[in-house]
């Protein structure tokens, strides 16, 4: 198998493993919440399922990116940019902090949904920008 097509497998696997916590991470945010935090139950193996796959996927797309030698298409930017929103997102929703309220949690929630959702639909529809 072809190195270019196998790191491609284990981004595309990592971004799998992320919508997958991401899904899971965010019924914290439902049930079993405590004093505007979300529940603790299951809190490690989420946030660390979470970091895996975001690194993964960091790295891997870093070496795709050095791989194909920096030649882009015009919506890779705007897929950097919703990635930069998704991950702002998500540290607003479980920042570990009592004056954030339930309500900011979820609306960083579902800002993040949106980034991941509108990442996913750039990566299949490929838009040309011109």
């Amino acid at each position: 198998m072809d190195t270019h097509l196998l790191i491609k497998i284990i981004h595309m696997t990592s971004v799998g493993l992320l919508i997958l916590v991401f899904v899971l991470r965010a019924s914290t945010l439902f049930i079993g919440t405590h004093n505007q935090q979300p529940n603790p139950k299951g809190w490690v193996v989420f946030v660390a399922l979470q970091h895996l796959s975001l690194t993964v996927v960091i790295f891997t797309g870093l070496t795709l990116l050095i791989m194909n030698e920096f030649k882009v298409q015009p919506w890779f930017y705007a897929k950097i940019i919703l990635f930069m929103v998704f991950l702002s997102s998500q540290i607003k929703a479980y920042k570990k902090d009592d004056t954030v309220l339930l309500a900011q949690r979820r609306a960083g929630l579902v800002i993040g949904g949106i980034a991941l959702l509108a990442t996913l639909v750039l990566v299949v529809l490929k838009p040309v920008f011109s």
